[in-house]
């Protein structure tokens, strides 16, 4: 009877028709013969809830396009940078003992305007970003795609980061050297920089306006991004689509 058994589970294991699964006949010892019913097989229903590979990708890509569109068109409004805690740009720490004895000396307004002026400039500068971001989507293998999705939380995130930091930071220089411009930040920075080298004993600095704004301008758009990716991730309602819920909503 133990051998019986044994041929009728992997009968079902390899797949059995529905039939086959449902009825199965053994030849008995002594003639005749022994029916053994077998587990009824999986409803398709139950294969329409699985997760294809095709439909993994589509959906971890248009999670990240979703992201990635939040983020920078919330870090390009206006505010997007100066009033956001998490992102705001201060004085170049290089530099802080500049701000520092500026105000220290009554010219805290003035310091004040600079910093204004720097996170106007990265607000204007973080709309460029979406291209290069939707190039590196593009890009995405199957075991980028599997990595992102059994990963850690900001796992689509990290792998932005590795794929377009370089990028980002080439394209975003002149944009952000633009951008300082037309807000007066390069102009408010030279001008506080040039008042403290003239205090006496002090040690002159001149840190690189544009590199400093830069970087902290890609951080800021990565650290938004890796908030939307926990959202979606972790919270039903921001995921938008069918394809969202489908995908993300099998590892909640």
């Amino acid at each position: 009877m133990h051998s019986l058994r044994t041929l009728a589970l992997l009968a079902a294991l390899l797949g059995a028709s529905q039939a086959q699964a449902q009825l199965i006949r053994f030849p008995k010892i002594g003639g005749g013969t022994s029916t053994i019913k077998l587990p009824t097989p999986k409803t398709s229903k139950t294969a329409k809830t699985s997760v294809s590979q095709d439909e993994a990708a589509r959906g971890l890509k248009e999670a990240l396009v979703q992201g990635i569109s939040k983020g920078a068109d919330q870090a390009s409004q206006v505010d997007g940078f100066n009033l956001n805690r998490l992102i705001r740009i201060p004085f170049p720490p290089d530099a802080q003992r500049v701000a520092t004895t500026l105000r220290s000396i009554g010219l805290g307004a003035e310091v004040d305007k600079f910093e204004l002026a720097l996170n106007r400039g990265a607000e204007q500068a973080a709309i460029k970003a979406k291209p290069i971001f939707l190039s590196a989507i593009k890009s995405l293998t199957f075991t980028d795609v599997w990595n992102i999705l059994s990963g850690e939380r900001d796992a689509a995130t990290q792998y932005l980061k590795r794929t377009t930091s370089s990028q980002l930071t080439t394209a975003f220089q002149p944009i952000m050297q633009q951008a300082l411009d037309q807000t007066n930040a390069t102009k408010y920075y030279t001008g506080l920089v040039t008042r403290y080298n003239r205090i006496p004993l002090v040690t002159p600095v001149n840190p690189n306006l544009n590199e400093y704004a830069t970087g902290k301008a890609v951080d800021g758009l990565f650290t938004l991004i890796a908030q939307e990716e926990a959202n979606i991730r972790e919270n039903p309602v921001a995921r938008t689509t069918e394809l969202l819920k489908k995908v993300f909503g099998k590892r909640s």
